[in-house]
């Protein structure tokens, strides 16, 4: 059986699930990880993903992550503004000869052109490597999921994707309050602000999500515009990364509309949500798929742990580290360049349970 060597680059919330899964898949070798915090700097794979120690210690030095013999990076690094913040390390790694897949972003770089999509292609030509998005959000639902249900339509007018996220058991302070903006006073931010920190992060990320799927659906997209909107507080909220006081920003609902021929024929509607009050439906499905069209379809989709499984980890953050898993093989058999995921990257039986040699 063939093992790919890994490389796990950051361990924050979603990176340590990641870091977990590669531990535990038989396919995989864990050759290196890289972490920004000193506190985790020369700690064992294995403890930071609440495992058998591994011999593989963490580091800091993005040189040694460079001079590593590995197939693939599987890159986690956190959200930081403005999107496009990462380049410089993918860049590298690419170079260097590893395969990288991004969590955030990079579903559809071709969408922007220019200085920066030559910057990451000339690096994939230098390592003889690929790379590609995968990841839960963005992507999976309106790059995949989306698209597939187009299948049985003879005309398509419309697709509308709706994730609504709980963000209340968030423990990080400075990613709410800082990275995603909970907390500040509505009337001092203008969501719509394409250099207010967190639509910095985000629009990049998921006009490329639009791109890929018009692209896919040969619709010729004239722009992405944005309609974001934000919620204050219906009452003083304790949540798991501190407090957000009465009137303050509780609820983002980000949307992103993808113009063709005019109006509008794609829509991303993202609900990240410290309370309920000012959802339509109090217990809404991860995520709702409504295409308009003949027929119509819609889709109502949401994430379980397995039974029994009462681990503190989210089947969002397991559903992450899959998609990566499935995807790993994509890339690494791919010819240099960047990667448009496939309509599909179903799990592998074979690949999860190998036969004994």
């Amino acid at each position: 059986m063939k093992k790919y060597k890994v490389v796990q680059w950051a361990t924050g919330g979603m990176g340590r699930n990641c870091l977990r899964a590669l531990i535990d898949h038989p396919a995989m070798e864990l050759v290196g990880v890289y972490v920004y915090g000193a506190d985790k700097e020369g700690k064992d794979a294995g403890t930071i993903a609440r495992r058998e120690p591994t011999g593989v210690l963490a580091t800091r030095d993005v040189d040694e992550i460079l001079a590593l013999d590995a197939d693939v990076v599987i890159h986690a690094a956190r959200l930081a503004p403005p999107y496009g913040s990462h380049d410089a390390d993918i860049l590298r790694l690419l170079a260097a000869g590893k395969n990288v897949i991004s969590i955030n972003g990079y579903s559809r770089p071709q969408h922007w052109g220019g200085e920066r999509v030559a910057a990451l292609e000339a690096a994939c030509r230098t390592g003889g490597t690929s790379l590609l998005g995968a990841g839960l959000n963005p992507g999976y639902a309106g790059e995949q999921l989306a698209l597939v249900a187009t299948g049985v339509c003879t005309a398509v007018d419309h697709i509308e994707v709706v994730e609504s996220v709980d963000c209340r058991g968030v423990r990080s302070p400075d990613y709410v309050f800082k990275i995603l903006g909970f907390g500040t006073e509505p009337g001092s931010v203008n969501p719509n602000d394409p250099a207010w920190g967190p639509a910095s992060s985000l629009n990049g990320m998921y006009a490329e999500v639009l791109s890929t799927m018009a692209e896919r659906l040969g619709m010729p997209l004239e722009r992405v515009a944005t309609e974001h909107r934000v919620f204050p507080a219906s009452t003083d909220l304790q949540i798991g990364a501190g407090f957000i006081p009465q009137g303050r920003v509780s609820h983002f609902n980000w949307r992103w509309r993808g113009i063709v021929h005019g109006p509008p024929r794609l829509t991303m509607s993202i609900h990240w949500y410290m309370e309920t009050a000012h959802l339509d439906d109090p217990h809404p499905p991860l995520w709702r798929i409504h295409v308009h069209g003949q027929p119509g379809v819609r889709i109502s989709l949401d994430l379980e742990k397995r039974a029994g499984d009462t681990s503190p980890t989210s089947a969002e953050q397991i559903a992450v580290a899959g998609t990566v898993i499935n995807a790993i093989p994509i890339v690494c058999a791919a010819p240099p360049g960047i990667v448009t995921r496939p309509l599909a990257s179903p799990f592998n039986f074979g690949f999860a349970h190998p036969s004994p040699d």
